[in-house]
């Protein structure tokens, strides 16, 4: 009998690394990608338990699990550092970059 692929192993593998790709995007792209990467790979992982001898890619799925977790991490401090400095700088700062310039400066004297 021949075994089946995982289901949405290849998509948890392709959301994990893009979660990563996008990390640079503030966050708000790559959060929702690890997150739904991670909950398919809740339900593949289940499925693939259930009854092993009948799915292949349990690999791919795994590393995409792990890929999502990195990416999310990723993520989350990138959108960490984004609302830092947001508070910081300020968001008027950003529409007059001379001013913003002056608030780096501040900031990196300090």
């Amino acid at each position: 009998m021949e075994k089946q692929q995982l289901p949405n192993s290849t998509l948890i593998l392709v959301f994990g690394i893009i979660s990563i790709v996008l990390c640079w995007c503030y966050g708000i792209i790559g959060v929702p990608l690890s997150i739904v990467a991670l909950v398919l790979a809740g339900k593949a992982k289940k499925t693939y338990l259930e009854n092993p001898e009948l799915y292949s890619g349990y690999q791919n799925m795994n590393a995409g699990k792990i890929l999502a977790i990195i990416g999310l991490i990723l993520n989350v401090l990138f959108l960490c550092y984004i609302i830092w400095f947001l508070s910081q700088i300020g968001w008027d700062a950003l529409s007059n970059p001379e001013l913003m310039m002056e608030r780096a400066e501040e900031l990196k004297n300090n």
